[in-house]
């Protein structure tokens, strides 16, 4: 028997669902459901019989508190699964340090949130900030020679960060006739990747880069790793994309970029703080795209991290590898 702590909107969705499909693989599964109110909390005995835990998607934000004061309570947890891929918040660290194993959901949103960046990318490279202008003044104001839009095939798009996001971006960027720029720790030939780089050549890269995709997770050594120095080596007229983290980029430092003309745009799906406050002069910007860090919504996503969550438990039984285990911060 395999005790799992699982949020109560999870169980009345799933749960009989994901007993059939562990008993299926031979997994004999007993859920220790949290309770309704967020403020309540799980008794201490029960929380002891957990040993795995799954952080599904419904639990963040309003359950969250509930949730990680059972598994502190849950002496002898030996894994959790979470629904999300970045994982650079201090508890995460806390659970790696007890010894309790971690697997994420890396890859199970990869698709909507490159769509989305690139959704993003073709809203400011075909100048839909000028339609959209037009429309809500109703103006007829087609382009004229003097400010048609760049063709896209041939532009050079630098992706910081090849995981399961960075390459769906890059394969949907040389579709559109990009020349795709990667760049990651390992340097080795990648499909749908021009060419690939290792960090500390990312300076050099700048340069002839049209667009910058941030795709990297928040570490110590990426937060506020774009700071000015940086966004002054992109050529004027270069954008950035913003779905990994906000603290990755020097919000000050990008914000005076768009506002001097030398960067023409972003499209920014995360932020330093979030919300983003009200009084952030982003949100005014006729050339910034602001989406409430929400790239990656997708109806199809919580059938993408439960398949995660039921493969890992199947292979937790049988002493297995893990699928996107995380073994260090």
């Amino acid at each position: 028997m395999t005790a799992v702590l699982i949020s109560h909107r999870c169980n009345a969705r799933y749960g009989t669902d994901f007993i059939a499909a562990a008993g299926r693989d031979g997994v004999e599964l007993e859920l220790l459901v949290l309770p309704i109110a967020p403020e309540a909390r799980i008794d201490d005995a029960v929380a002891a019989r957990a040993e795995a835990a799954y952080f599904s998607g419904d639990v963040f934000p309003e359950f969250s508190r509930q949730f990680f004061s059972a598994t502190r309570k849950a002496s002898g947890l030996k894994w959790l699964q979470v629904f999300n891929a970045g994982v650079d918040h201090p508890v995460f660290a806390t659970i790696l340090e007890r010894g309790v194993r971690l697997t994420t959901a890396a890859g199970s949103a990869a698709e909507p949130i490159a769509q989305t960046a690139i959704a993003g990318m073709l809203y400011l490279a075909r100048n839909f900030p000028r339609w959209l202008a037009g429309q809500r003044n109703h103006q007829w104001d087609p382009m004229r020679a003097s400010d048609l839009p760049r063709d896209l095939r041939g532009q050079v798009m630098l992706v910081y960060g090849l995981g399961g996001i960075g390459m769906e971006i890059a394969r949907l960027a040389s579709v559109l006739g990009l020349y795709v720029v990667g760049v990651r720790r390992n340097a080795i030939k990648t499909a749908h990747v021009d060419e690939i780089h290792t960090p500390d050549k990312l300076p050099g890269l700048l340069a002839r880069s049209d667009w910058l995709v941030i795709a990297c997770p928040l570490t110590d050594a990426t937060r506020g790793m774009i700071n000015a120095a940086l966004l002054a080596k992109l050529p004027r007229g270069a954008r950035v994309i913003n779905i990994a983290r906000g603290e990755i980029v020097a919000e000050h430092a990008l914000i005076a970029a768009l506002q001097s003309g030398h960067l023409a745009g972003a499209y920014l799906d995360v932020f330093a703080q979030e919300p983003l406050p009200a009084e952030s002069p982003l949100w005014d910007m006729p050339n910034v795209l602001v989406t409430p860090h929400d790239s990656s919504a997708s109806a199809g996503n919580e059938a993408r991290v439960n398949a995660i969550f039921l493969d890992n438990l199947k292979r937790w039984n049988r002493n297995e590898p893990l699928v996107n285990e995380v073994t260090r911060l």
